[in-house]
């Protein structure tokens, strides 16, 4: 028995008011590619802790996967965050990690190295899935707080020397280069001031990691599928002029990488969605297939009214994470709102998700059954991108206003 049927979601309700002809069209291609390739790799590898297969990535950006947000000019689609976050949501109710990683082209085309012309010819290339980024901005005292980073670049000619620790890089090696969030190190500043940061970029072969670098792959409980490593920048070498310290200003590295956290909120919502659904889908199966004191578990009160719950709580953050995704298309920030679908998705992750595991009994408490998959995945979406408390601090401050003692709470 193989409780996999993305056919289950046909029961759910749909949001037509969102889902034009043409979205739908992009939802049901990431769907049927879910069905036919993400989950047979996802069921084999993850398991493993295998790696995303090359050939899986390439078939992902022949289906236009890592362009979404790139203009057309550049090689993408140019669609808005509503297409984005809806393949992301189908990806993911087959392997988070996929989902993930289609970040690392849409995210990233504006922080791409080099020339102007290079960079055109670099962004065509990371819309089909061949040039891909990785960031590197938390570190192993500064998580949350990322204004606290001590990773220094010291201008030297016409590069920019990195020295120092980074932690939670996932992708370091696959990707084609790093964003490493720096503190400006300038020795004309007085001794009391608080330098400036600055993103980095740091090309690299793929499959390597950047020359001076060393690290290890961090063990993890779960987002299998790639590698998330702790880094050490010994001296390492990157040009000066690279996209975001023309573009933003040097000093601004922390300001511009919490700017672009709104989308990436967005796309941890669809995540934690599809790996909801994804329990969901596969609990309703098993629940009609096992059969207990004579008759399948989906005839108990107890088991339907879970089932119940589940896709309620599963269509709320959907429908608030369409709102959110309308509201940034439109050009308005709703930085609120966003922090409000991160938290509510990423909760409700965890609920569905151990509730299916529940319906699964013993079963699911096994690696025989992928349910135990999105249940740890589930677990990660509280935390990254900024942890529940992180958006609950963030809307409180916006309905009450920032506390008066900012450091006693």
């Amino acid at each position: 028995m193989t409780p996999h049927s993305l056919d289950a979601a046909a029961a759910l309700p749909e949001a037509n008011g969102y889902l034009t002809p043409e979205r739908l069209m992009i939802r049901d291609l990431a769907r049927d590619f879910v069905r036919d390739e993400v989950l047979p790799v996802a069921n084999r590898l993850d398991p493993e802790k295998g790696d995303i297969p090359r050939e899986l990535i390439d078939k992902m950006g022949d289906l236009g996967f890592f362009g979404i947000l790139i203009p057309q000019e550049l090689g993408g689609l140019g669609l808005g965050a509503f297409e984005y976050c809806l393949v992301a949501e189908e990806l993911a109710r087959g392997w988070m990690s996929v989902a993930s990683i289609i970040a690392r082209g849409n995210n990233f085309y504006r922080s791409i190295p080099g020339s102007p012309e290079e960079r055109q010819e670099k962004a065509r290339k990371m819309a089909a899935g061949r040039y891909l980024g990785a960031a590197a901005l938390s570190e192993p005292n500064t998580g949350s707080d990322l204004s606290g980073v001590s990773c220094r670049a010291r201008r030297d000619g016409d590069d920019w020397v990195i020295t120092g620790n980074k932690y939670w890089c996932t992708f370091a090696d696959g990707a084609d280069f790093i964003n490493v969030l720096c503190r400006i190190d300038d020795p004309d500043a007085p001794p009391d001031a608080k330098a400036g940061t600055i993103s980095v970029a740091v090309e690299k072969p793929r499959g390597q990691l950047p020359q001076g670098v060393t690290g290890s792959p961090i063990p993890k409980i779960g987002y299998f599928g790639w590698k998330t490593w702790e880094l050490h920048f010994d001296g390492v070498r990157a040009p000066y002029r690279t996209p975001t310290s023309e573009a933003d200003g040097s000093g601004r590295g922390y300001q511009v990488a919490a700017a672009g956290l709104g989308i990436a909120r967005a796309h941890t919502a669809a995540r934690a969605i599809g790996l909801a659904r994804g329990a969901l889908e596969d609990a309703m199966v098993y629940a009609k297939e096992r059969v207990q004191f004579g008759q399948p578990i989906s005839d108990f009160q107890a088991i339907r009214f879970k089932i119940a719950t589940m896709a309620t709580e599963i269509e709320a953050a959907r429908q608030l994470m369409y709102h959110v995704c309308t509201e940034l298309d439109e050009g308005r920030p709703a930085r609120v709102e966003i922090s409000m679908v991160k938290l509510f998705a990423s909760e409700m992750a965890e609920r569905v998700t151990s509730e299916a595991l529940q319906i699964f009994g013993g079963a699911g408490y096994t690696t025989l059954y992928p349910i135990e998959r999105y249940w740890r995945d589930a677990r990660l979406t509280k935390i990254f991108e900024g942890t529940s408390e992180i958006q609950q601090r963030i809307i409180a401050d916006q309905l009450l206003g920032k506390p008066s003692r900012r450091g006693s709470n």
